[in-house]
């Protein structure tokens, strides 16, 4: 009997990263603060085994950027969401480290304009659901302040074509012979 349960243990455990699914899902910015910022967002999620959602990316619908963002940060920076910005639950959000390089901090200087470091608490990614994301800084007197929410209506999915990946910024892209 044990046997089998460590046996069926293992399978799972081996199942786990090709049950991973990258998906594409398009929002729209819904009030005027969203679309000062960023108009419209695309985000790559990665849907785990049991329908966990990790974001990997933001994509930047109307103009040419993307940014990589890492789960994580510090505890803080939920914490600097102000109890009035709470409606949506951001509070049990998740915590998001927006990467510094290329795009990525771009992105931050437009949402926390000054700040050290700036972290995404990013609501529970659904598709055919709104959106909420907060932007949080932290500022050189390590202080953790709430710069913007940003309010998102759903769009749609993004198909990819059979058997490929998109090419991401940085990529290695073929190479034209010399």
């Amino acid at each position: 009997m044990h046997r089998a349960l460590i046996s069926a243990l293992a399978l799972a455990a081996a199942a786990t990263p090709a049950a991973a699914d990258t998906r594409f899902l398009a929002y729209d910015a819904a009030d005027r603060v969203t679309t000062a910022l960023t108009r419209g967002v695309t985000l790559e999620v990665e849907r785990g085994l049991f329908g966990a959602v990790a974001v990997r990316r933001i994509i930047s619908t109307t103009q040419r950027g993307s940014a990589r963002i890492d789960m994580g940060g510090p505890k803080e920076a939920r914490d600097a969401i102000p109890e009035t910005a709470n409606a949506d639950g951001a509070r049990d959000g998740q915590v998001y480290t927006i990467d510094g390089q290329g795009d990525g901090r771009g992105l931050a200087r437009a949402l926390c304009p000054g700040a050290d470091a700036t972290y995404l608490v990013i609501g529970r990614v659904r598709a055919v659901r709104p959106l909420t994301i907060h932007a949080v800084g932290r500022w050189t007197d390590g202080q953790y302040r709430h710069c913007v929410q940003l309010s998102y209506d759903y769009r749609g999915e993004w198909a990819l074509p059979p058997g490929g990946s998109p090419v991401r910024d940085g990529d290695d892209l073929p190479r034209r012979p010399d």
